[in-house]
């Protein structure tokens, strides 16, 4: 009601969302005694709210559209809500969420390969819970809570940095004495402009029908989190974009600009968005959730053991699931979880599993640890008369842990801030739902004859899976470089680059999962994914190395070449006065400002080559293991040398806003 517009609203492989908008107006022509009357008026056809027509060779295809080729088609999913967006000057756009496919029905976007996955775990599940009793249940479907952290600073600071503003994160930039390490920020008053910012987000996102619940400050200065109310996966996923498309645009009326790259800032904090998701049947049971005796709840152990398999089994999917060029400057940085995927459950279910595993009965555990193993964990007494005793959880927080159990579900800590969380999601479901089909095919052996598997039968199969899967447990620091060594004796991969993360995708074990076993993707459709991802990888690290090369010469060079002239000058002014200069203060700073300013020139020059290098490079794989190789270390290099002069120029001289600015 009150649209004048109506929009396909879908999700390309950018990580953002695409629209075109339509007004309703027609033009009705009548002839009546010769005398042509045009009248306008508003209509709209069921056609044109399932079906439209963009052109598929201008978004990512991996080659599978090209301009001659050029028809794809949006369809309405109607597994989504529409909405109303307010515009200006009293118009408004009705959004119809959609996916978006070629003329030959291949999948362009992020979402078709979601709903399928979606399909696939709901028919497993339903197939294991029938195998158990559960047969009253005739869906179930994956559920998503994400927790989006993101920056926001001054945008008339940001418009003074190239790189914030061409790149979404600072390629140059020496951290201010002060910064996250008093622990102060985390959970802290926001600032009033701030919070103003968020709250009209808030406001604005209510009318639209995403239900935010959560906003705090996050560890770094400038960094803040919003989170909703857990949601079915598909429909999670978009709110999610649309939560991301709001904060831009009032963020821009209170005069900030959000960042959403994971790492904007060097030497702070990066920012991720932390994917919960579980399982839900369609009358609105946990399937996660462990009940009081986890160790006697069929459902749970079997989905519970489940989707560990399937991170021991495809954990490497899940790594390439979060690999991107602004990720891989967050991932294994002391602050997000490394290339290593693990899974972590907390003392008290790694008890149930052993204790499955070894036929017998739950450990006591003493007092000041765990009174049992129950959901909600245990009572704790603060011996303070005022103060109520409170629950302690089932399990503690393991924050360094990539895929953690937390209560009720599993939080895949690892995707990327700025990423949509559709990917992830589809590769969770896939994995999962082998994972179900495999373990529904051993219950569906050991059970028989009989009507439904028993409690010992489930156990059976239970601990046959705790046993194949328990190299990929870990409680410790993911952090640490004991756990690198570990993971390595237990035949974990360490993955530690974006191209080597991609390749996973076409691994043949990986690969028949994702077209055959689970097929959510054909083999063109994961073959095209694979080129896009190392595309977007190479256009993503040119665009930042030549964004890096103009800062150097237009900026770090002419700053640095102002300030050394000033320091030679009073030199001679000295030693005309007849002062040895030899000694003096000024000429240790102008040898310094010299040889950085020499040695950034160098390195430009070498950054120069990688360039192009790699754009003349025909093969994609190609150009992505080199611009892995020789672009980012000579950034990295370039980068060392600018903030070391940053620390020595003249504030006056130095033209480029600094952390010190940007962040307080």
């Amino acid at each position: 009601r009150g649209a004048t517009h109506f929009t396909h609203w879908f999700q390309p492989q950018t990580d953002s969302t695409a629209e075109k908008h339509d007004a309703f107006l027609s033009l009705k022509t009548s002839i009546t005694n010769g005398h042509e009357t045009i009248t306008a008026i508003d209509t709209f056809s069921g056609s044109q709210l399932l079906q439209a027509e963009p052109d598929a060779s201008s978004f990512p295809n991996g080659g599978m559209r090209s301009t001659f080729e050029a028809r794809g088609y949006t369809v309405w999913d109607t597994t989504s809500p529409l909405f109303i967006q307010q515009a200006p000057h009293g118009t408004a756009v009705l959004y119809i969420p959609c996916v978006f496919i070629s003329y030959n029905g291949e999948a362009l976007d992020e979402k078709t390969a979601l709903l399928r996955s979606n399909e696939a775990i709901s028919h497993a599940a339903v197939r294991l819970l029938h195998l158990i009793g559960n047969t009253d249940t005739k869906r179930v479907i994956t559920t998503l809570g994400v927790e989006q952290e993101f920056f926001l600073v001054d945008r008339g600071l940001c418009t003074l940095r190239p790189d914030l503003k061409i790149c979404g994160r600072t390629l140059v930039g020496s951290v201010p004495p002060k910064h996250q390490q008093l622990e102060d920020h985390y959970f802290g008053k926001m600032p009033t402009r701030v919070l103003a910012c968020i709250s009209e987000t808030e406001i604005e996102l209510f009318k639209l029908g995403v239900p935010m619940k959560t906003r705090h400050n996050e560890v770094a200065p400038g960094q803040f989190e919003m989170a909703p109310i857990f949601e079915e996966s598909s429909i999670a996923v978009d709110h999610n974009l649309l939560t991301m498309e709001v904060l831009h645009r009032v963020a821009h009326r209170h005069k900030l600009k959000v960042l959403f790259h994971e790492k904007p800032f060097k030497g702070v904090n990066g920012s991720g968005k932390h994917c919960n998701w579980s399982l839900s049947t369609d009358t609105g049971e946990n399937i996660l959730d462990p009940s009081v005796k986890p160790e006697t709840n069929p459902r749970f152990l079997l989905f519970f053991i489940a989707t560990i398999y399937a991170v021991y089994r495809h954990g490497a999917l899940l790594r390439a699931a979060i690999a991107s060029s602004s990720n891989e400057h967050r991932l294994g940085a002391n602050e997000a979880p490394p290339g290593i995927i693990s899974v972590f459950l907390g003392d008290q279910l790694n008890e149930v599993l052993d204790a499955v595993e070894e036929e017998r009965e739950i450990k006591n555990f003493s007092q000041h640890q765990i009174q049992s193993v129950k959901v909600g964990g245990t009572i704790l007494d603060l011996k303070i008369a005022t103060l109520p005793p409170i629950s302690r959880d089932l399990t503690d927080r393991n924050r360094t842990s990539p895929f953690a159990f937390t209560g009720n579900k599993f939080e895949f800590r690892a995707v990327g801030s700025k990423q949509s969380p559709a990917f992830p999601v589809t590769l969770i479901n896939a994995a999962v739902c082998a994972a179900l089909n495999e373990i529904a095919g051993e219950l569906e052996k050991i059970k028989g004859d009989k009507t439904f598997a028993s409690l010992d039968d489930v156990l059976t199969v239970v601990r046959m899976f705790i046993k194949k899967s328990k190299p990929i447990r870990f409680e410790g620091d993911n952090y640490s470089q004991e756990w690198v060594e570990e993971a390595a004796r237990r035949g974990i991969p360490n993955i530690t680059s974006c191209p080597e993360a991609f390749k996973m995708l076409l691994d043949p074990v990986h690969q028949k999962i994702l077209t055959e076993t689970v097929p959510i993707f054909t083999v063109p459709e994961l073959q095209s994914r694979y080129h896009i991802l190392n595309e977007k990888y190479v256009k993503d690290l040119l665009i930042e190395a030549n964004t890096l090369k103009g800062l150097v010469s237009q900026y770090i060079i002419p700053s640095a070449f102002e300030y050394r002239k000033e320091i030679a000058e009073s030199l001679v002014s000295f030693n005309s006065l007849g002062m040895d200069v030899s000694a003096a203060p000024e000429k240790n700073v102008l040898d310094k400002v010299g040889s950085l300013t020499t040695k950034i020139s160098q390195l430009t020059g070498d950054l120069e080559k990688s360039v192009q290098d790699v754009s003349n490079t025909a093969d994609i794989v190609l150009a992505s293991e080199k611009a892995n190789r020789e672009i980012l270390k000579t950034m990295d290099e370039i980068r060392t040398n600018v903030d070391m002069l940053e620390q020595i120029v003249a504030d006056k001289y130095w033209s480029l806003p600094k952390y010190s600015e940007l962040l307080f």
